[in-house]
């Protein structure tokens, strides 16, 4: 998906400060997550930040290399109505996403069966369990799959290619909706992903 922010305001690029980013919302990485939730700045234009679609963090063309300042990037991003921004308690700036603003690279499964859970990392740290506040979707097709694993406030994970092969070994057919599908369990919810009759 790629975020073209709008408002009354004419966008702009503006200035990019990482430290004073760092001051405004008073959290550094590695720290809990900050409120994001509850800061409603008004729109402040757009900023030239792109994440890639392999989750890599753009800034002016260049690869952002600073691993803290992404994590830091990453744990301000706010989806509203399809857009991506950078929130701080002050200024809210529109920025681009290509398809998901993480990426998951590895996962961890506990138990079996139906008390089955799945547990994703994704670049950026962060750790999920995909269950019904975290819940996992396949878009695209089935040959050419995009799954997603929602990480917090609409804010998905694309999951890469290697731990999707390892959550397609965790599948089982199951009833679903009057029919039968291919999918998974993850901490008490089925999770479908494509019927069985598609599977060849």
């Amino acid at each position: 998906m790629t975020n073209s922010p709008s408002s009354g305001k004419s966008a702009e690029t503006r200035p990019f400060d990482a430290d004073a980013v760092s001051k405004a919302i008073g959290h550094e990485a590695g720290t809990s997550l900050p409120p994001v939730h509850l800061w409603t700045p008004e729109y402040s234009g757009e900023i030239d930040i792109r994440i890639a679609r392999d989750g890599t963090w753009f800034h002016e063309g260049g690869e952002i290399r600073r691993e803290g300042l992404v994590r830091l990037f990453s744990s301000i991003l706010k989806l509203e109505d399809g857009k991506y921004f950078l929130v701080t308690p002050v200024e809210k700036w529109g920025v681009t996403v290509e398809d998901a603003p993480f990426v998951a690279t590895d996962m961890t499964v506990t138990d079996d069966g139906r008390d089955q859970r799945l547990t994703f990392t994704t670049h950026v740290g962060d750790s999920v369990t995909a269950g019904p506040d975290h819940p996992l979707r396949l878009g695209c097709t089935f040959e050419t799959p995009c799954p997603y694993v929602e990480v917090r406030a609409g804010l998905e994970a694309l999951i890469d290619r290697k731990t999707f092969y390892r959550l397609i070994e965790q599948g089982v057919a199951e009833d679903h909706g009057g029919a039968s599908w291919f999918g998974v369990w993850s901490d008490g919810q089925f999770f479908p992903l494509i019927p069985t009759d598609e599977l060849g």
